[in-house]
């Protein structure tokens, strides 16, 4: 029981390093960049700040919102419960 608790909490942790936020935000963009006019595709962009490794500047055109939104929806099934949460207060952010 101790050990299950213990393993929640550390992957509740783990998921949101920054490390694994630029996964899954690489994972978001790229399939976002896919689903995207042509014309669209070099609007959608992050950059992590390498002082501040959780702070991440998603650079997004307001017409390709949408296909982020519908890549973010799409892997949500697939993250960790603490990066699913973080990645719903983005969409949130930007509804």
């Amino acid at each position: 029981m101790s050990k299950k608790f213990t393993d929640n909490v550390t992957g509740l942790q783990e998921g949101l390093h920054p490390e694994n936020l630029a996964h899954w935000y690489e994972i978001v963009i790229k399939e976002a960049k896919e689903m995207a006019p042509d014309w669209l595709v070099d609007k959608i962009n992050v950059k992590q700040d390498p002082i501040l490794t959780m702070k991440f500047n998603l650079d997004i055109s307001k017409r390709a919102v949408r296909y982020f939104m519908m890549a973010v929806d799409n892997n949500l099934e697939n993250m960790p419960n603490s990066t699913k949460l973080y990645f719903l207060k983005v969409e949130e952010t930007l509804a």
